[in-house]
């Protein structure tokens, strides 16, 4: 009987489409509550939040995160609210650096962003599917491509370097590579040649992603997501925006 009960309560939680639904996601209309720093995303929440404000949101849970102050998540409470259900606000393509995890550098918690990682911060047909049933399917109103200071990636493009698969990674930085004009040698031990080509790679990266997901490109010229360059710098932890 105890049984017969808890298989009940799992198939309510499901809606007419078959997922798992969040507490206040009943497949309908809901009524957007306010979001307020560190809040738990549900529906109502995610409803409230603006592409801009989303933009906003970021930039506070950095500023936590260079001054040491990061917020005090009960990240257990975090799992159960979100169990049956996420509504994250952003989504970031980031590199698989180590240093530069969005979720610790942004001051993020459970069910607040998605994330995709590869190294060099680039995007492909998987990735660019990824974010779109991010923003059109799970409501995230704001990309936003995370490149690094130092990135090894970019080094390894800049000095032409081939091993294995990373070869074929490699390439997609080449343009951006073959795109910096800036003075002096033209590889890894010119820091400042390596910086310009970082910033040109995630600026292509989001045009790339305007020309190759038509999804996202209307959804931005819609007023309904915005598509963002960002780049976090290893040294002080501060993100900047393009």
């Amino acid at each position: 009987m105890i049984r017969m009960k808890l298989i009940a309560i799992a198939f309510a939680a499901l809606g007419s489409s078959g997922f798992a639904i969040a507490g206040d996601d009943h497949g309908g209309p809901v009524t957007p509550r306010p979001y307020t720093t560190g809040a738990t995303l549900t529906k109502a929440v995610q409803a409230s939040i603006t592409p801009d404000k989303a933009i906003d949101i970021l930039k506070a849970g950095n500023a936590r995160f260079v001054a040491d102050k990061p917020l005090k998540r009960k990240l257990k409470a975090q799992v159960h609210t979100t169990a049956l259900g996420q509504f994250p606000y952003a989504s970031v393509v980031g590199c698989i650096d180590s240093r530069a995890a969005p979720e610790v550098v942004f001051d993020q918690g459970v069910g607040d962003i998605f994330t995709a990682r590869v190294a060099g911060n680039t995007v492909n047909e998987d990735i660019l599917g990824s974010l779109e049933y991010a923003a059109k399917v799970a409501g995230s109103r704001l990309v936003v491509v995370l490149g690094h200071t130092s990135c090894g990636a970019i080094k390894g493009a800049c000095d032409d370097v081939k091993m294995g698969n990373l070869t074929t990674l490699l390439e997609k930085f080449k343009p951006a590579v073959a795109a910096a004009s800036t003075p002096g040698e033209h590889n890894s031990h010119n820091h400042a040649f390596v910086d310009d080509v970082t910033e040109l790679n995630v600026k292509q990266v989001v045009q790339k992603i305007r020309d190759q997901s038509p999804i996202l490109k209307a959804m931005e010229d819609e007023g309904k997501i915005r598509i963002v360059g960002a780049l976090y710098n290893t040294s002080n932890g501060k993100v900047s925006w393009y």
